[in-house]
């Protein structure tokens, strides 16, 4: 759909409503799994499922279903299978005469079924399933000529074997916009793409993908979407408040700007050494009763299967699976291996008597001792699921970064890694560079990047889809995120938020930049480390200092570390805990620190609660040190140092939290810079360099809460994993993008901008189509787009639209095109 058949003056509400209903769709209620399929097997699956087709018809899966010409979905009146289970006629219903009959209550269960639409769970057939998937790796002999990228030698010999054409190669901007998405999640700017497209290298392409994949800031704050919903970790959400539920947002956010190997990544979440990564096994702790198969340990054998093996436990939690090779015990001895407590068996939430033992899934690779203590357990676990002979684990995370720049895994659905692959060399070779690439990830999304394949023209499916189920033709175009839309909406609007409420300082700073921070703080304690005496054990002080910011801040970072242990408040509000001196905190200050814009208001009050941990008297200190730039360019520093006061006061975080922390204040013992704390300057420095970087970037869509736009965008609550996410528009989604508060603001943010500058009209309507899709306007859409603007009066007099107006429904209509939303 080009812009020219999008109403620009104002959005008219015919083009609005044409361009939606043939995309909005309803949402499901019924349990396919639960109410649909065991009517289907104890009546028709006899006849009609595995090897029998009697009369011609299966149901063994929905598309043979719907084959069959048996149901109508949305319309049970003309769904003939249900006409057949309601007749008396003892020559037509089904089952025949001589089996049981389907209930009245079974006929209203499925009557609802084929009203909602037919829901069928992806992947789900009552074929028995011959295919039994490795789970050992498989080397793979590729089939040659070398200098073709090994994905498209595999590929190559399968498009010949199906006797079928390549996909053609795509152009430069298709290439270049479908590159910065999927891998740093950003649109490209408008002098990337002329260096792009004026470039004559012919390892363009390359290049450009290593240089997407070198922007760590860039494509961590990408993949962190990815990550989170794999790894169901949000913001804000169930559990938080109450305190059962805890993020792993900083852990997370470091180990992909640092690259982290992913068996090291998986090892540190099933058996976290600090509490940084714990909350992924430690799952939401629901308020008040709830069922067997929502405890925490039963969580955390559905997690570690489904985000590390791609395998779906749920049903196995409740009762042996319908749909898979996994039984009850299997769910419940996983869990045992997290539980700190003896772990009854329940079978659909009543107790068998059964006391589950702690086991894995694969014990022909190992077994887990269930007299070891739990932690003690899961570093079993880790090591068992991360073992290089567990090839299951590989092919399942390959599978899915396919699938994230391919469109569609090569197994699917993605956690159903039990279902036979499209293509097993293709597969089992990238699982094999996974592993001998030491785990690298980037490595494995560069070398599908960089393939022939994903250079191609993308499949675009219509409503054939499910008919093109086993059959690749070439990467499939797929929608953007929620993330992703936010993101490029607010790189051509300038309407990103100022803050972020991810709880991770931004950015990655090299040596060099770390080198040229000068540090200014010094290691301070109470007066017990006078004259050089060590500090009691278990001394517990409170450190005091204020600070005036006089004007907005445009970057603001401090480091903190504290031997032992300490809780920092800023205006009374606890920021940051740490427990480990030589592992500084790195803290963004923007969203902490108050502006006074006169002497009268009170300074910001920093407060650190600072405990000294040992047997007996020890070395304690404290050091803080704080960067600020204000908007006028001008800079504070605050520093730990012989001005700030202390007092000893009992019972401090609650008489703080309260404000009546009375003291007395007294004087701090400054050490200087002792050299028992040197080894820890390099990653203060680095802590600072790092954050002033990250406040200087556009706030991420991924780093903020998600909001109504991106709950109807697709973004989940991350209550669950999710794995994908849907790929089709809904009404609530029409609504937000026409009428929404967050959306039309952005548009208007984005319009003054545009129409404040002298660019001409001409020059305005390339820069957005440039700007948005990577190409200029054609020449129709050129055309349409001027004359809007003729008719726009700048201060919207004379009953004309302001040209502010007319900018905004030129966005809009932009930002409403499938070539804009779709990553072709």
């Amino acid at each position: 759909m080009s812009v020219s058949t999008i109403c620009v003056d104002g959005r008219a509400a015919a083009s609005f409503t044409v361009f939606f209903l043939v995309l909005s769709t309803p949402a499901w209620a019924i349990d396919f799994v639960h109410e649909v399929v065991p009517i289907l097997r104890a009546h028709c699956v006899k006849c009609h499922g595995g090897d029998e087709a009697k009369g011609g018809f299966s149901l063994n899966t929905r598309k043979l279903f719907l084959e069959g010409d048996a149901a109508e979905p949305g319309n049970p009146k003309e769904s003939h299978f249900l006409n057949l289970i309601a007749s008396a006629d003892l020559d037509m219903q089904m089952p025949p005469k001589d089996l049981p009959r389907v209930s009245a209550d079974q006929r209203r269960v499925l009557a609802r079924w084929v009203n909602e639409g037919l829901p069928w769970t992806s992947g789900f057939t009552f074929r028995e399933n011959s295919y039994v998937p490795p789970l050992l790796p498989r080397q793979v002999s590729l089939p040659g000529p070398e200098e073709l990228n090994p994905i498209d030698q595999i590929l190559a010999q399968y498009f010949k074997q199906a006797g079928q054409t390549p996909p053609a190669p795509v152009d430069d901007s298709t290439f270049l916009r479908r590159a910065s998405l999927d891998l740093v999640g950003l649109l490209p700017t408008p002098d990337q793409r002329q260096g792009f497209l004026t470039s004559v290298n012919g390892s363009k392409r390359q290049e450009l993908v290593d240089e997407l994949l070198s922007r760590d800031v860039d494509y961590t704050e990408h993949w962190l979407t990815f990550w989170n919903d794999l790894l169901r970790n949000d913001y804000t959400g169930t559990g938080f408040i109450t305190g059962g539920r805890k993020q792993i947002s900083k852990w997370l956010y470091r180990s992909l700007a640092d690259n982290k190997p992913y068996d090291q990544l998986a090892r540190e979440l099933i058996a976290p050494p600090t509490n940084d990564s714990r909350g992924f096994i430690d799952g939401i702790k629901w308020r008040g009763t709830v069922s067997a198969g929502q405890t925490v340990e039963i969580q955390f054998a559905q997690s570690v299967a489904q985000s590390f093996l791609g395998i779906n436990l749920k049903c196995a939690s409740c009762h042996d699976s319908f749909i898979d090779q996994w039984k009850l015990t299997d769910a419940y001895s996983l869990a045992a291996v997290y539980s700190n407590r003896p772990l009854d068996i329940h079978r659909c939430d009543k107790p068998t008597g059964e006391v589950a033992t702690p086991a894995w899934l694969f014990p022909q690779l190992g077994e887990i001792d269930g007299k070891l203590s739990p932690n003690e357990r899961l570093k079993q676990l880790s090591a068992l699921m991360t073992d290089k002979r567990n090839g299951r684990f590989a092919r399942t995370i390959v599978n899915r970064l396919w699938a994230q720049l391919m469109g569609r895994g090569i197994v699917h659905p993605l956690d159903a890694m039990h279902t036979e692959p499209w293509n097993e060399d293709l597969l089992d070779y990238l699982a094999n560079y996974l592993v001998d690439s030491g785990y690298d990830l980037k490595s494995v999304l560069r070398l599908i990047a960089t393939s022939s394949v994903y250079g191609a023209s993308s499949e675009v499916l219509g409503g054939d889809a499910e008919s093109k189920e086993d059959v690749f033709v070439g990467r499939r175009a797929h929608r953007m995120t929620a993330e992703q839309f936010m993101d490029a909406v607010w790189q051509l609007t300038g309407a990103a938020p100022a803050t972020i409420d991810a709880p991770v300082v931004r950015g990655k700073a090299g040596p060099q930049a770390a080198g040229e921070v000068n540090l200014q703080g010094e290691w301070i304690w109470g007066q017990s480390q006078a004259d050089g005496k060590p500090a009691p054990a278990g001394e517990t002080l409170v450190f005091r200092t204020e600070l005036r910011v006089p004007m907005p801040i445009k970057t603001g970072v401090a480091v903190l570390s504290v031997d032992n242990a300490f809780d920092l408040y800023i205006n009374r509000r606890q920021v940051v805990s740490g427990d480990e001196w030589s592992k500084p905190q790195t803290v963004a200050l923007t969203k902490w620190l108050k502006v006074q814009e006169n002497d009268s208001e009170p300074a910001n009050q920093i407060e650190i609660i600072a405990r000294n941990a040992g047997a007996g008297p020890n070395l304690a200190g404290l050091f803080f040190e704080a960067h600020l730039t204000l908007e006028d360019g001008s800079s504070i520093t605050l520093a730990s140092g012989a001005d700030w006061t202390y007092s000893g006061e009992g019972q401090a975080k609650k008489k703080l939290r309260a404000g009546k922390l009375l003291g007395p204040w007294k004087k701090v013992v400054s050490a200087g810079r002792p050299s028992v704390y040197a080894g820890v300057d390099e990653k203060l420095r680095t802590g600072l360099a790092r954050g002033k970087m990250g406040d200087l970037l556009m706030v991420r869509a991924g780093l903020v809460k998600s909001d109504f736009l991106m709950r109807s965008l697709g973004r989940p609550n991350r209550d669950q994993i999710v794995t994908s996410r849907p790929a089709d528009l809904t009404t609530l989604e029409a609504i937000d993008l026409s009428n929404g508060e967050t959306f039309a603001r952005a548009l208007q943010l984005g319009a003054r901008q545009y129409a404040g500058t002298e660019l001409s009209d001409r020059e305005l309507v390339q820069q957005i189509f440039i700007a948005a899709l990577t190409r200029p306007p054609t020449n129709e859409e050129l055309s349409v787009c001027l004359d809007a603007l003729k008719l726009a009066n700048v201060e919207g007099k004379n009953g004309l639209p302001a040209k502010e107006t007319v900018v905004q429904d030129l966005l809009w209509a932009v930002f409403m095109m499938p070539e804009f939303i779709m990553v072709r």
